[in-house]
Parts: structure tokens; C-alpha cells; sequence
């Protein structure tokens, strides 16, 4: 359940009540994910690198809010990754970003001034999807923990990646360039959702998780890390976390969030979700 709370824009780690953790209450088995999760949000200023070559000559509004964004990422992951020590007094944040950076480097980070969208709408109907992911991922984290720190960190970070979804959604509605046809709406927010099995998520969920001296003998397979994440993140939805989320997508991708085809997506990405956590745990059920 949601703890009720209301968290507002432009907080900070000093905010937040570290003095609440409960050890008693950590959850080992989604302590691997957010491990992960801390790598992927804290490596944020190569996203806002990309973001500004595609927005070269754009407002500087524009460009200002994607440099907040990135901030506010940096934020996330450094807070995920303090409650992660808390946890596991093993975890070593640095050295495990540091093999995640050397790992994980996609073509667009390193050069080009286009989107790998194929036009700036297209990219903010990616990163709106992305933005609708992380809100239902931490919201759903954020109702499942029983431990009160991670519970109000994952209630801040949702908070925040809903903000951020309406502030690129803002973006795409005030591009200038030609209004894109439906199915390639459709076609760019169903690519970007397929995304997740790429090796950010698996990657990072291996750099946190598994020793660098064990590197040799466990060595990367993204089939492999994608499951085992998958096992853990997918466990933690309920359907309405679902519902929320295709609602989210449909909106920049052309469809009528309450209509037949936003319903049936839903369906079936809430059949999809309990097929990929594998059974492996009750949270997976209908609640």
C-alpha cells in the first residue's frame, strides 16, 4: 500500500530520514535491484549529453530543463545507492559504476547529433515511456517495502519521474517540426519499451551484483543478467501499477489512454510482466 505521503520537487538527500532505516525490514531479494537501479540513474549525464546534441539550437528552456533533469538523476541514483549500503555494507557504489561505465556504451552516447528516434518527436515519445517506466517502477517498489527509508526514497523518486514525464511530454508538444503519423507513434513507443531487455538494465544489474573477483568465473551474459533482473524487478508490480503506466505511454503516442486498445495493451503487458518474473515470487499475483 502507499504511505500517503506527497513529496515535492527540489528535495535533496539531507531530507530525507536516514534515521529510519530499519535493517529488520530490508527485503534481500529486491536488494539486487536496486543495487542496479542506482548505476542506471546515476549515469544520467551521458543521457543529458546525447539529449543536448539532439537539442542543439533549441530554447534555452529546453536545454535547462534537460540539465535539471539530469540533476535530478544524479540524485536518484546517489540516494538508491546510499540506502543500498545501508542494506549491504559490501556494496561498493564507486567501483561498481566504474564497471558499468566501462561495460555499458551505446554508439549514440559517444557520437552523432541526430536521434536514434529519427526526429526530435520521436524522441520525446521514447524518453515520455521511459519517464512512464521508471514512475510505475518506483511507485511500485515504494508500495511493496515494508522498510521506511527505501519506502520514502522510491515515493520521492516517483514523484519526481512523473514530473519529469510531464515536462518532456511539454517538450514534444512544443516541437515545431511536423506532427508524426499515428503508427509511428505507435512504432517509437513500442521500440522504446523492447529496450528494456538491452544491456543497461542487465549490465548494471551485474556490475552491482556480482564482485568484480568473481568476474572471471561469472563472467557478463545479458540473457542471463536480464532474467535474473527481471525475476526481481518484475515481481514488485500489481495491475493497477500496469493500468497507470500504459495510460502514461499511450497519451504521447497517440492513443486514447481510456480507450479499447490502451485497456487491451494493458492485458497484455500485465500477462507479459507475470510471464518474465518467472512465478518466482506471490508479489506477481493479481492484488
Amino acid at each position: 500500500m502507499t504511505d500517503g505521503a506527497i513529496y515535492r520537487a527540489g528535495w535533496t538527500l539531507a531530507d530525507v530520514d536516514w534515521s529510519r532505516f530499519d535493517a529488520s525490514k530490508v527485503d534481500a531479494y529486491l536488494l539486487p535491484a536496486i543495487k542496479g537501479a542506482s548505476l542506471v540513474e546515476y549515469n544520467a549525464p551521458d543521457y543529458v549529453d546525447y539529449l543536448k546534441r539532439v537539442y542543439r539550437g533549441a530554447p534555452s528552456s529546453t536545454i535547462a530543463t534537460i540539465e535539471n533533469w539530469g540533476r535530478e538523476e544524479i540524485q536518484h541514483g546517489l540516494a538508491l545507492a546510499r540506502w543500498a549500503a545501508l542494506a549491504d555494507k559490501s556494496f561498493d557504489f564507486e567501483a561498481a559504476f566504474a564497471r558499468f561505465r566501462g561495460l555499458y556504451r551505446p554508439a549514440h552516447f559517444e557520437h552523432g547529433n541526430a536521434s536514434v528516434r529519427g526526429s526530435k518527436r520521436g524522441e520525446m515519445i521514447a524518453r515520455c515511456v521511459v519517464e512512464s517506466g521508471t514512475s510505475s517502477f518506483y511507485s511500485a517498489i515504494r508500495d511493496a517495502t515494508e522498510e521506511p527509508v527505501l519506502k520514502e526514497v522510491a515515493g520521492r523518486i516517483a514523484s519526481d519521474e512523473f514530473r519529469h514525464y510531464r515536462l518532456f511530454y511539454d517538450i514534444l508538444q512544443a516541437q515545431t517540426e511536423p506532427d508524426l503519423p499515428i503508427w509511428r507513434k505507435i512504432w517509437v513507443a513500442i521500440g522504446r519499451v523492447g529496450e528494456t531487455d538491452d544491456d543497461e538494465l542487465a549490465c548494471a544489474y551485474y556490475c552491482a551484483n556480482v564482485p568484480e573477483a568473481d568476474a572471471e568465473t561469472r563472467p557478463y551474459r545479458r540473457q542471463i543478467y536480464t532474467r535474473a533482473y527481471n525475476a526481481k524487478a518484475m515481481t514488485l508490480y500489481r495491475r493497477h501499477h500496469i493500468d497507470k503506466l500504459v495510460k502514461m505511454v499511450a497519451l504521447p503516442a497517440g492513443v486514447d489512454p481510456g480507450g479499447r486498445l490502451s485497456s487491451l495493451a494493458s492485458a497484455v503487458l500485465w500477462q507479459l510482466m507475470k510471464l518474465r518474473s518467472g512465478g518466482a515470487n506471490s508479489r506477481a499475483q493479481t492484488a
